[in-house]
């Protein structure tokens, strides 16, 4: 795609007006406009943006640059055995992202680090009994309803697409349990190509909180098609953990560190959401607790993990 400005050409701009030249008009002459002799008349529209959104991004880099947050250490792209063939890594990455939602990055990892020593790939896990399964993943949020959507999902992978992954955000949100941030953020991740912007709960409440929309948006899926609206495409990859981590440790859901963020002068929302006592230290992340996302697992059982029966026995997470 080359710069972030030659994705952003507005849609429907640079329309041609098309005249047509032929047999003498026998209608009264017409007054000539100014554009007549040009052939053509550009249609110029202002794309709208946040009027401090470059600063804001430069000084969220600069606190982010320690690259310390929980999605740092234990992200998606973190989650994966590095060693494992091309196609069981891009199944793994899809597998992390999907145990992810309304799971901290801590329960994630260990999840992830149980189901790789147990054997992580498309036909191990289609192998696996539901009870086994449940075990490996527990205590991931949602857990009940992610053992079928792993089973179903692997099943489709075995059969139709040798054990990989799709190569498109069609084809991944087709899948059982994916939704589009999750299709965005594999195809980032396990393919490396940019097809948009992953929006979870962090980028949606601090895109609305910065002033990153033109209005308030309700869904994480209405941020996202405004963010890229606007965003450079280049920095479509960098915003999702650098939000991401912004959020665990800055601007958290609530009680934001709005005294500590260095864009308290122009963020809207700064201070409005505050504690009433200020910390002077980032949340550790071992307190960090995620938001939930529950337009992905609609009709779900409550966010509280039920504890699974006495026979079942879960391994330490150390």
């Amino acid at each position: 795609w080359g710069s972030g400005g030659a994705a952003l050409t507005a849609r429907g701009c640079g329309g041609t007006v098309k005249r047509r030249w032929g047999a003498v008009s026998q209608q009264p002459p017409r007054l000539k406009v100014e554009y007549d002799n040009d052939g053509s008349r550009a249609i110029k529209t202002e794309r709208w943006e946040p009027p401090h959104w470059k600063d804001q991004l430069a000084c969220i880099r600069e606190m982010r640059s320690r690259r310390d947050a929980p999605v740092d250490q234990m992200g998606a792209e973190k989650c994966f055995d590095t060693d494992a063939p091309a196609h069981v890594r891009r199944f793994q990455v899809l597998v992390s992202l999907m145990l992810s939602s309304q799971t901290r990055d801590q329960v994630t990892a260990a999840a992830m680090q149980k189901l790789r020593a147990h054997g992580c790939t498309a036909g191990n896990i289609l192998a696996t009994d539901d009870h086994t399964l449940g075990t490996l993943i527990y205590p991931v949020g949602f857990w009940r309803n992610k053992v079928k959507y792993l089973k179903r999902t692997a099943a489709i992978l075995q059969e139709q697409f040798g054990g990989d992954i799709p190569s498109d955000v069609e084809g991944l949100v087709r899948l059982p349990g994916v939704g589009p941030k999750m299709a965005h953020l594999a195809m980032d991740i396990a393919w490396n190509q940019v097809s948009g912007i992953g929006v979870d709960t962090h980028v949606h409440r601090i895109s609305n909180r910065l002033g990153w929309v033109s209005k308030p948006t309700k869904t994480p899926e209405d941020t996202r098609r405004t963010l890229e609206q606007w965003l450079p495409r280049d920095l479509w990859s960098e915003i999702n953990w650098l939000l991401v981590g912004f959020g665990q440790q800055m601007c958290l859901p609530v009680g934001p560190l709005c005294s500590m963020c260095l864009n308290q002068h122009t963020c809207p929302s700064a201070h409005k959401n505050s504690p009433a006592k200020k910390s002077h230290r980032p949340t550790p992340p071992s307190q960090i607790k995620t938001e939930p996302e529950a337009a992905e697992h609609k009709g779900a059982e409550k966010d509280t993990p039920v504890p699974l029966p006495q026979r079942i026995k879960v391994e330490d997470e150390t």
